[in-house]
C-alpha cells in the first residue's frame, strides 16, 4: 500500500487510458477498538481543476466536521469524483489506473 503522501497529486486514469484528474484527498475508514488504531482506504477524491490541497478539510481529530467545515467542503469539493479503493488496479509509478471508465464514477 503506498503512503497518502505518495497518492495525493498523482494522475488517475480510467481503464480506456481517459485522464480522470489528480488525488486531492484520501478516504478511510477507522477501525476503533483495536491496540492500535488503525485505518483502510476505501476510496480517492480525484479532482481534474485543483491541485493537491483539500487533504483534511472535512474533520476534525475525532471524525466530526461543524456546519461551516461542511459548507466549505461542499464548494471546494464541487466537481470532484470519489474513485472506490476497490476500483484501482495500479498506482505505481506516479500514476493511479482504475477499472471503471470515467463516466461511471460518482461526484463527492
Amino acid at each position: 500500500m503506498a503512503s497518502v503522501t505518495e497518492l495525493i497529486g498523482q494522475s488517475v486514469w480510467d481503464s480506456n487510458g481517459v485522464w480522470v484528474g489528480h488525488v486531492v484527498d484520501i478516504r478511510v475508514v477507522k477501525h476503533p477498538g483495536e491496540l492500535q488504531q488503525s485505518h483502510t482506504v476505501y476510496g480517492l477524491v480525484v479532482s481534474g481543476r485543483r491541485a493537491p490541497l483539500l487533504l483534511g478539510l472535512t474533520r476534525d481529530r475525532q471524525g466530526r466536521a461543524s456546519w461551516l467545515t461542511r459548507a466549505l467542503a461542499r464548494v471546494v469539493y464541487a466537481g470532484c469524483t470519489f474513485v472506490p479503493w476497490s476500483s484501482v488496479t495500479d498506482y505505481s509509478g506516479g500514476e493511479v489506473h482504475i477499472a471503471v471508465l470515467r463516466k461511471e464514477l460518482s461526484r463527492v
